[in-house]
């Protein structure tokens, strides 16, 4: 008996050992990817590794990583003429990721995320300067925000002789075409003693955002209007994480 307690004493030790061994390992690794992904995708700030699933060592034996996780802040995305528009909290959750032993290089088989363009952003993309939708009459967008039910509220100030300066607003879906982010007004605003074609309106209400160059690849999904600005779902698969 007392040798069973010893061999059984001797097991717990070994085993809290290769634990602690397993996390330091893990926490080495995912400081590696981190400043690998930084490097590779020029970040302004070290982004966050998570390397999820026990045994860690175990997968690197294999060369595959099962579950990794990234965030990042403020990733500047490329936007249309050389333009850059900031997304943030950007959230990733990668697949079957496969390594070099260094590190120095890392690709997942697929990878979907999550994450946010504010208002403020978007509104960049908009007419905000005032623009001649007909003979003496301008329009242009002042403001975005949460309209409701998925929808934008798209803030329009029109200056005309016959009416003068008037606020109104639309509300607008948005969508994902390709690589961007579309938002088309639901109805045209009431405007009332105006002769506009429908189609001068549009060219104000309606805008478009191009985001490239999104990191290891990833593409636009879906999008969906929330309170504090376009939530975007991003999917793709060999997605590089480094190298």
């Amino acid at each position: 008996m007392r040798a069973l307690r010893i061999l059984l004493i001797v097991l717990v030790i070994l085993g809290g050992l290769f634990v602690a061994a397993d996390r330091l390992a893990v926490n080495f690794a995912e400081g590696e990817v981190a400043d690998r992904l930084r490097t590779t995708e020029g970040l302004s700030a070290t982004p966050e590794v998570s390397i999820n699933g026990f045994p860690f060592l175990t997968q690197v034996a294999g060369g595959t990583l099962d579950d990794v996780e990234v965030g990042i802040q403020d990733y500047e995305a490329a936007a249309a003429d050389g333009e850059q528009i900031r997304i943030d909290d950007l959230r990733a959750n990668m697949k079957g990721v496969d390594f070099s032993g260094d590190f120095s290089s890392a690709t997942a088989a697929s990878a979907t995320g999550t994450a946010t363009i504010a208002y403020g952003e978007l509104l960049k993309a908009a007419k905000s300067e005032p623009t001649e939708v007909a003979p003496g009459i301008t329009a242009r967008v002042v403001s975005l925000s949460d309209g409701g039910n998925g929808k934008i509220k798209v803030g329009v100030e029109i200056e005309a002789p016959v009416i003068g300066t008037r606020q109104m607003s639309v509300l607008s879906t948005v969508s994902v075409k390709g690589d961007t982010v579309e938002v088309r007004t639901d109805s045209l605003p009431d405007l009332a003693g105006l002769d506009l074609a429908e189609g001068s309106v549009r060219e104000i209400t309606d805008f478009q955002q191009a985001i490239d160059d999104l990191p290891g690849g990833v593409k636009l999904d879906k999008v969906e209007a929330a309170q504090n600005g376009v939530e975007i779902s991003v999917k793709g698969s060999n997605v590089q994480l480094a190298g």
